[in-house]
């Protein structure tokens, strides 16, 4: 049987979704999916996966993907990066049959992705992603679908978006900024690009970027005429985005935090994450609640913060609205819980779910407001470690450590390159006995018992105390018997 193409695989597969939740990584794991999909959304993706660590580890394969088969959550669509067309068709085989389609990542613009060498930074790497795309439309048995950045020039993002549809890409998702476009300098999504693309090509096409609150949804899909529209912060502030409500924070932790109990696994760090973006506008009252949550230990240590926010929270709600009714001895403390609602600035009280807006970059020509030429000169603001072009200034933190050590060397050209790990291909310790990253190494010196002192491994030396401890100090020439060394070998630590 013929797989769905284009739009085929968008009306009948993914039920012609709209409303969809972004891959993050280690955010949209099942969990959230879960949530969001109880809140409006239709589509969801994966966390991207490295490909070659899928490939390897069956671990990682049942953690982010195998762990649980759930009908709740579909479609479903895996996404990973990878630079290697067979690496990357050997994950595509191994998660096709638990996703409904496989998307490749050409739009991460992180460090990581830089030195991995993925993400945008293949975008100019045409007849690659052309072998990686037609390869992947032959030989699996779900469609392939890409998600892109732009670039600067809209004629060049279109024939960029006609080379992946040449190619066998089903459906594109084009992220409307370009990949210098990050942190502090991400500025406003190009909608003009993407409706470019949208009439150039004859595939469904989704837009990410600029969506805040479900009218934006309505006006992008009204402006670009596009498929769906996908949601990434948006949907980390306010996973109700697309019911068009913002709830109170804690009632959306609440309910994340019991499909969490409902759905594992699920690491900690993953939930103390989520919970944090939920809380980062009532965070900013409740400052001592931060180390709190920093802290918790489990689940239950989480949910423990999350009451104590509510009951605060419906306090200060309470307070307000009995305002006019309280005794003059109560006035001061009111004005105090009004300035705090007040002197944020935000749209609703800090205990609504709603979205984060990056404050712009600061300009260099100006001083608390005024121009420079008014008052005493300013530094030109530096250029991003991992741009390419020179970086002729340095941060305060550095020119004190210039001056500690007038020989460090801080231009990124002559910056020793990263070793790549023999095994996965990230960076591997500088002093690691086995040329490995610390990941592979420890599972390297576990297999054969062996030390590795530049990643703080002592598997060897655990088990010559352990042969010690048991057998009296019995060593034969200085190593442990063999059936000690075997036990080591097989003992968790």
């Amino acid at each position: 049987m013929a797989k769905p193409r284009g739009f085929e695989f968008w009306r009948s597969t993914l039920k012609g979704a709209r409303y969809v939740v972004a891959p993050m990584v280690e955010q949209s794991e099942l969990a959230w999916r879960l949530l969001s999909r109880r809140h409006g959304a239709e589509l969801c993706y994966t966390p991207m996966l490295h490909a070659q660590v899928f490939v390897r580890d069956a671990n990682y394969r049942r953690e982010n993907l195998y762990s649980e088969v759930n009908q709740e959550d579909r479609p479903l669509i895996a996404q990973f990066c990878a630079n290697d067309p067979e690496v990357f068709i050997q994950a595509a085989l191994l998660a096709q049959d638990y996703c409904d389609a496989i998307d490749l990542n050409l739009g991460c613009p992180q460090m990581i992705a830089k030195r991995g060498h993925y993400g945008v930074f293949l975008q100019d790497e045409w007849d690659l992603l052309e072998k990686m795309i037609k390869l992947a439309d032959e030989k699996l048995s779900v469609p392939i679908t890409c998600k892109i950045r732009v670039f600067p020039e809209i004629e060049k993002t279109v024939k960029y978006a006609k080379m992946l549809e040449k190619a066998g890409c089903q459906l594109l998702t084009v992220h409307g900024r370009t990949k210098d476009q990050k942190g502090a300098l991400t500025g406003i999504a190009s909608w003009k690009h993407i409706t470019a693309v949208r009439e150039a090509v004859n595939i469904p096409i989704f837009a990410n970027g600029n969506i805040q609150h479900l009218s934006d949804v309505q006006r992008c899909m009204e402006e670009t005429g596009v498929h769906g529209v996908m949601s990434a912060e948006g949907n980390l502030h306010n996973p109700a985005l697309f019911e068009g409500r913002s709830p109170p924070v804690w009632e959306m932790a609440e309910e994340y935090l019991e499909v969490v109990e409902k759905h594992p696994p699920c690491s900690l760090s993953c939930v103390r994450a989520h919970v944090f973006k939920l809380w980062h506008h009532t965070l900013q009252i409740h400052q001592d609640l931060r180390e709190e949550l920093a802290t918790a230990k489990n689940v239950a240590g989480i949910a423990e913060v999350n009451r104590q926010l509510e009951q605060r929270c419906q306090l200060m709600r309470e307070l307000n609205f009995l305002k006019q009714l309280l005794v003059s001895l109560l006035q001061e403390e009111m004005a105090k819980d009004e300035s705090e609602w007040t002197r944020t600035g935000l749209p609703f009280p800090h205990w609504i779910c709603q979205p984060y807006v990056r404050p712009p970059p600061k300009d260099p020509n100006t001083e608390n407001g005024q121009k420079a030429s008014e008052t005493k000169a300013v530094s030109v603001k530096r250029a991003l470690e991992d741009s390419d072009g020179p970086n002729d200034s340095l941060s305060k933190n550095k020119q004190k450590k210039k001056a500690r050590n007038p020989h460090k060397n801080f231009c990124p050209e002559l910056k020793p390159k990263y070793i790549k790990c023999e095994q996965c291909g990230n960076p591997k310790g500088n002093k690691c006995v086995f040329n490995l990253c610390r990941g592979c190494c420890k599972r390297k010196a576990f297999k054969e018992v062996a030390d590795c002192p530049g990643h703080g491994l002592r598997f060897k030396t655990k088990a010559l105390k352990q042969s010690n401890s048991d057998t009296g100090g019995g060593l034969t020439n200085g190593n442990p018997t063999s059936q000690t060394v075997s036990t080591a070998a097989h003992d968790p630590l």
